[in-house]
């Protein structure tokens, strides 16, 4: 279970043979011991207790990953590569073998043993600790710098008619399963006469521009998606209750609540409205709707990154429609086992996060552009005067209210009535402030904002910016894998590589 690679006399001609565009794979063929020195390599093989069948090392397989990030290979590539790929052979310590020591389902079985132990974090953590050794940045505290972008999904999105009917059919597959039976008896025996085409439309097969046409097929869908609810609860009652029928009918029956409601007219309709965690896809039902501006829609994930000393410390990968400050705090508690978070650059996604809040009230330093309210040409927040020590507030036109302990600060409509400035301010009819629990965070982003010094650190940001990119270079901006975890696995990897090109560069300067 050890992986004990030995230099050699052979493998040292193949490293000095190597050309400057395959320095990388001579770089890992140098630190490889290093990298997955004892420690690391006794957590990887207890990810394998007990014992498994697979006979190669663990610590090689993760080696394995980082290749296969680095060239962007499939599994089935990855073991091409290990056969036929001298610099592979190289890092691997193989090249007196032709055959690889490893196959498809090797991989695919450690990449769940370091999702299930979290050992993929730990690689980052690893390719930090080798930067750190360099002694050229210090990490008492720590200048930090968070950010996220889209990822597409892998998974196919479908309309609500396709979403039911593969929903359908992942239930018939369940329940062929389990009671060991073919499909055609259970689309039979349950009457399922929207299953027996290649697709759910061509089954029902009507014209869909006909408004009175489609209302009437989609009653006949959902009758029959009722009906294989009674086949399973008539048939395979005690195997509706354990998983993989109890998870594809969990999934069936979010998807008909999520898009369909009852119709005023009688009978059921789609719903007009999205909900708001929609299920998108059969294929990766954690994938979701987001969208990375007003005009910028995408489907899948957000993937975000935590650097500090132009290295990823952390990441994290979450369906899309989450908001952006979702994965903040636990971004940060990583980060923490580095150093003190002494200042903060993120964009104002982030602000809403308890976790950036707790760490302006402990004094570090918070940087992001603030909100920058529309109001129509009208008074917005910034031109009332805020005093939080004395707790008032005051308009544009001079005149003070309280701010009480509900966090509001309300102006009599009496004042208001003959108030000079009364156009240019709100209409409504109650006239009040909200003042935010941080609102001394952001009246300093306010003030920031309007200095040239103020902007310049703003302009700081950028280097997580460009760490991103380098991440969408690397990776890709379509996911590898189905599921959140498996392709913030991939991120992880993906980061490990990055950061072992900044050890590679720390350590030739």
């Amino acid at each position: 279970m050890r992986w004990s690679p030995r230099r050699s006399k052979a493998e040292e001609a193949v490293a000095a043979k190597l050309r400057a565009a395959s320095r990388f794979y001579r770089f890992l063929w140098e630190i490889r011991e290093e990298l997955f020195d004892r420690a690391f390599e006794e957590e990887l093989v207890k990810s394998y207790q007990p014992r498994g069948q697979d006979p190669c090392p663990p610590a090689m397989l993760a080696m394995v990953m980082l290749l296969q990030r680095y060239d962007g290979l499939s599994d089935a590539d990855a073991v091409d590569a290990a056969e036929n790929d001298r610099r592979w052979r190289l890092v691997l310590g193989t090249l007196d073998s032709d055959e690889a020591p490893f196959g498809q389902g090797t991989l695919v079985r450690f990449r769940m043993r370091m999702i299930a132990n979290d050992l993929d974090k730990k690689l980052v953590e690893r390719t930090v600790e080798l930067a750190k050794k360099t002694r050229r940045f210090g990490w008492k505290q720590l200048r930090v710098a968070l950010d996220s972008s889209p990822l597409h999904g892998a998974g196919r999105v479908e309309d609500t008619w396709n979403l039911i009917g593969r929903a359908m059919s992942k239930v018939v597959h369940s329940v062929s399963l389990a009671l060991v039976l073919d499909e055609e008896t259970v689309i039979r025996g349950a009457g399922l006469t929207v299953l027996t085409a290649d697709s759910i439309k061509a089954a029902i097969d009507i014209d869909w521009d006909d408004d009175d046409a489609q209302t009437a097929a989609l009653q006949k869908l959902l009758g029959q998606v009722d009906a294989l609810e009674r086949w399973v609860a008539k048939r395979a009652a005690k195997e509706s209750t354990v998983p993989p029928l109890k998870e594809s009918l969990e999934v069936l029956r979010k998807i008909v609540g999520q898009d369909i409601e009852p119709d005023p007219a009688g009978g059921r309709r789609i719903k007009e409205e999205v909900a708001e965690d929609r299920i998108i896809s059969i294929e990766d039902p954690e994938m979701r709707h987001g969208r990375k501006s007003r005009s910028k829609l995408f489907n899948g994930y957000k993937r975000h990154i935590a650097i500090a000393n132009d290295l990823i410390l952390a990441t994290a990968v979450e369906p899309a429609n989450l908001r952006e400050s979702a994965p903040a705090e636990r971004l940060l508690k990583m980060v923490a086992n580095h150093g003190e978070v002494a200042v903060l650059d993120i964009d104002r996604g982030y602000l809403a996060s308890p976790a950036v809040e707790n760490l302006y009230r402990e004094g570090t330093t918070i940087n992001s552009r603030p909100w920058n309210p529309k109001n129509g040409g009208k008074f917005t927040k910034e031109a009332f005067k805020i005093d939080l020590r004395r707790r008032t507030v005051t308009c544009p036109n001079g005149v003070t209210t309280t701010i009480y302990d509900a966090g509001k600060a309300e102006f009599a409509v009496e004042d208001c009535k003959k108030c000079k400035l009364k156009p240019q301010c709100t209409t409504a009819p109650h006239r009040w402030i909200n003042i935010h629990p941080v609102e001394g965070l952001l009246i300093q982003l306010r003030k920031r904002k309007r200095t040239q010094a103020g902007r310049k650190e703003l302009r700081r940001r950028v280097r997580v910016e460009h760490r991103l990119a380098r991440v969408a270079a690397t990776q890709g901006d379509t996911a590898r894998y189905r599921g959140a975890r498996k392709n913030e696995l991939d991120l992880n990897r993906t980061a490990a590589v990055i950061n072992l090109f900044e050890v590679a560069r720390r350590r030739a300067a």
